[in-house]
């Protein structure tokens, strides 16, 4: 299956079904998260070009279509590079403004367990028709499958693999980037790339860990995630 970049006939379409999936992932997520991807969808909306995948705008700038500081700024960014939405193409030197695109599989494999909330019509936009020709150039693919974990034997291998079957994306999106630091007293502590991964993870998806690592293991009683 694939996802073509919105450009061309039909973009504008393709734009909001993107801006869709994304509002709709973000309803799911506690008011932090909400807010994040909200500022996310304005600077999009407001600066982003479809046609060049660039972004180049200012942190003042971006401070004033947010209402906050600078610094506020900076962090922002910083967790959206983190989940992986934003990637930076090239920095900020010599008064220039840095310049960053965005990574449309990760947004997509992020989002990709909301799209139902929305219907079949909806999912069938977002995967797209089975390739049966060359693509053009103007084409991402979506990523099918996550990258399954090491068949290590570990209990954490174990349960990814059984996380990843019950949901790729969300797998790919939140678990695979998770690594086990150590396990005591039937406590798994688990270690994740940055802060946000760690909290967010912490905040929306502890339960199913859990539950995950105890179907592998009865005796753990808890799993906990900082960051690395």
């Amino acid at each position: 299956m694939q996802i073509v970049r919105p450009v061309g006939r039909q973009a504008a379409s393709r734009k909001y079904d993107l801006l869709t999936a994304l509002g709709v992932h973000a309803c799911r997520g506690d008011k932090h998260f909400q807010r994040l991807v909200l500022r996310f969808i304005t600077l999009i909306v407001a600066r982003y070009n479809w046609q060049t995948d660039e972004l180049t705008v200012g942190q003042r700038e971006i401070g004033a279509m947010w209402s906050v500081d600078e610094r506020t700024v900076k962090r922002e960014l910083a967790k959206l590079r983190a989940l992986g939405w934003l990637v930076q193409k090239r920095a900020a030197v010599r008064g220039r403004v840095a310049v960053h695109g965005l990574d449309l599989p990760a947004i997509l494999s992020a989002t990709a367990s909301a799209w139902e909330a929305v219907g079949p019509d909806f999912v069938e936009r977002m995967r797209g028709p089975e390739a049966t020709a060359p693509q053009p150039t103007n084409v991402v693919s979506f990523p099918q499958a996550a990258v399954p974990p090491p068949d290590d034997g570990t209990l954490w291998s174990r349960a990814q693999a059984r996380l990843m079957a019950e949901d790729p994306a969300l797998y790919a999106a939140w678990f695979r980037q998770l690594g086990q630091v150590g396990t005591e007293g039937g406590v798994l502590d688990l270690a994740a790339p940055t802060r946000f991964h760690a909290t967010f993870v912490s905040t929306h998806h502890l339960p199913r860990l859990l539950a995950a690592l105890k179907r592998e293991d009865g005796t753990v009683r808890a799993v906990t995630v900082s960051a690395d």
